[in-house]
């Protein structure tokens, strides 16, 4: 897939996570927050919890029936983006030109998304405090 087709995919993806998130009461405080890092998918919050959010997104056939097992989004999850994951909401909740929420309780998410060729959403997986 070349890499134009790849951003394209992620902005969809973190679109229709992002639209999941706020139909569930939150809302989206920052996407594509970038350090020197990496790069943090979607943070949000609903007054209680705040989440920090990877958001992987897979792309299949308009006509594919199921999805096959190498097409799970959330199975690439690794443990080196997990602990990234943590390292980059660390350094955003200790970075001091922005105000912060103050929040009862602070959950990192996974959000695997299927889109078909057409771009119709095929199937959205959100486990909540993945890690």
């Amino acid at each position: 897939m070349s890499e134009n087709r790849r951003r394209t995919l992620g902005r969809l993806g973190e679109q229709a996570a992002a639209s999941h998130l706020k139909r569930l009461g939150f809302s989206v405080l920052e996407r594509n927050v970038r350090t020197r890092h990496g790069e943090i998918d979607l943070i949000a919050f609903d007054g209680h919890t705040l989440v920090f959010a990877e958001v992987k997104a897979r792309l299949i056939a308009a006509h594919q029936q199921t999805i096959r097992a190498d097409q799970e989004p959330l199975s690439g999850l690794s443990v080196r983006q997990r602990t990234r994951l943590r390292r980059l909401a660390a350094a955003w909740l200790r970075d001091a030109r922005c105000e912060r929420p103050s929040a009862h309780t602070i959950r990192f998410d996974a959000i695997g998304v299927i889109l078909d060729t057409h771009g119709t959403l095929r199937r959205l997986d959100h486990v909540e405090a993945a890690w």
